[in-house]
């Protein structure tokens, strides 16, 4: 009998590839400012028109600043025609546009599914890495080329090859303090950076299914860090709960036949995954990353590796360099490592449970003097809905910067950057060279563990505070 995935994409197959691709229908096409430019321009050349501009959906967030008074034009001339470009496209082609202004802005995948435009046994396709994020709602999605976003937007179907199905089974629940980034670190540490490639995984267990949508969008977000090409999570009625009454939720007995619909989309019990693993939630810690990619990671409590002590020349040669990368030395305890930055946002954690984790951290408190902290809504409605419950006001009396929605120091597309050797702990999702600017170096983490480590001026221990 078939998984959650296999269900979804035996109902999207519009042509069946027989060795070569399969061509998949696209319930929702999400575009923002960086990767759309060319597609739109080829449609433009060839005379071609988007073919579903209704189920096509525009944000900016890459490259906006996040700084109080923000206003065009830009001062980044190449950052203002990025805008200028998706504004002209949508009003060409007739797309919906969520604007610099508008209240909807954030970061676009914080806001689709605020809008109520990720349902379950939807696919869902995006040029942006962290598509994955919306696979939390029992959906497919997952980031394509600039390529492909042409293809879409000229026919609304892509051509797919259908991965292998990987189950990832968490036991137990997350002790007090550790959270769902930490979970998804711990999973990419045990898989590897590429042990999740050419699979699409199904998160399963208790410790998923306790978690809020907030947090499955985490997990789900960060798929795309160990290879995988989608991460999904079975609709229950936790789903259904967030998704009634948003803006494009079905209402009424749309959305009651809508729910029963969703009920059969989870993995029947006697389906078989190609794969399966198996993580015991209550021994996850809270983690944190030491080198230059999202498996280079271990626990708080835990020491800078020496390479010589890895398995396999590969990843002895990799660690060597991410640790002169990093400026860090074998057997430092990574609680002696200061930091320069603080960033608390992104599509990873920048949702308004991130914040409400982080505050409880720092209220009453100061961060250290060393310390800049920016923290970053992902949203413009999880800034007011922040700002209502006063969340501002503690981030700010604690120090921190309080930011308009954005990308942010996410990536170095916009001013928030790290100098060359500054260091952060940073509740994103990529800890690459150069990811948050030329240089600057970065420890993943989740929102306890940064607001912890920006109070202590060092990476620290949130089970501490």
């Amino acid at each position: 009998m078939p998984t959650l995935f296999e269900k979804i994409w035996e109902s999207h197959v519009v042509v069946r590839g027989n060795g070569q691709p399969d061509l998949l229908y696209v319930d929702r096409h999400l575009v923002h400012e960086v990767t759309s430019p060319q597609a739109f321009e080829a449609l433009r050349r060839a005379g071609r028109t988007v073919r579903r501009p209704d189920l096509t959906f525009a944000v900016m967030d890459h490259v906006v600043p996040t700084t109080s008074g923000r206003c065009r034009p830009l001062a980044d001339g190449i950052a203002e025609e990025q805008l200028a470009v998706l504004e002209r496209n949508c009003r060409e082609f007739g797309v919906t546009l969520w604007g610099m202004d508008d209240r909807e802005q954030g970061v676009i995948h914080v806001t689709m599914p605020e809008l109520g435009l990720v349902l379950p046994g939807l696919t869902v396709f995006c040029g942006d890495s962290h598509t994955a994020t919306h696979g939390a709602f029992g959906a497919l999605a997952f980031g394509i080329g600039t390529n492909e976003v042409e293809h879409i937007l000229a026919t609304q179907c892509l051509p797919q090859f259908k991965p292998q199905t990987l189950a990832v089974r968490a036991t137990g629940r997350l002790a007090e303090s550790v959270g769902a980034k930490d979970l998804i670190l711990a999973i990419i540490g045990q898989l590897g950076v590429g042990g999740g490639t050419g699979y699409a995984i199904e998160y399963r267990g208790p410790a998923f299914e306790a978690l809020a949508m907030d947090e499955r969008m985490t997990v789900s977000n960060m798929s795309v860090e160990c290879g995988a090409k989608a991460g999904l999570i079975a609709p229950d009625e936790t789903t259904f709960a967030y998704l009634e009454g948003r803006q494009y939720t079905p209402a009424g007995t749309d959305f009651q036949h809508a729910v029963e619909y969703w009920r059969t989309l989870p993995t029947d019990s006697d389906a078989v995954f190609d794969r399966e693993v198996s993580i015991d939630a209550v021994s996850v810690a809270p983690q944190v990353t030491w080198g230059t990619n999202p498996a280079q990671v271990t626990t708080i409590t835990g020491r800078v590796p020496d390479p010589d002590s890895l398995t396999g020349q590969t990843e002895r040669d990799a660690a060597s360099r991410a640790l002169t990368y990093m400026g860090l030395t074998p057997g430092t305890a990574l609680q002696d490592i200061p930091l320069d930055y603080a960033f608390i946002g992104s599509c990873t954690n920048g949702r308004l449970s991130d914040l409400r984790q982080a505050a409880r951290i720092v209220a009453g408190k100061r961060i250290a003097k060393s310390v800049t902290g920016l923290i970053v809504p992902g949203s413009g409605a999880v800034k007011a809905q922040a700002e209502a419950e006063g969340l501002d006001r503690i981030f700010t009396d604690a120090g921190f910067e309080w930011r308009e929605p954005g990308c942010s120091m996410c990536l170095a597309m916009n001013p928030d950057v790290l100098q060359p050797g500054q260091r952060c702990a940073s509740t994103s999702n990529r800890n690459f060279e150069d990811r948050q600017g030329r240089g600057g170096r970065t420890h993943l983490v989740s929102p306890a563990t940064a607001a912890a480590s920006a109070l202590a001026g060092h990476l620290a221990d949130p089970r501490e505070v």
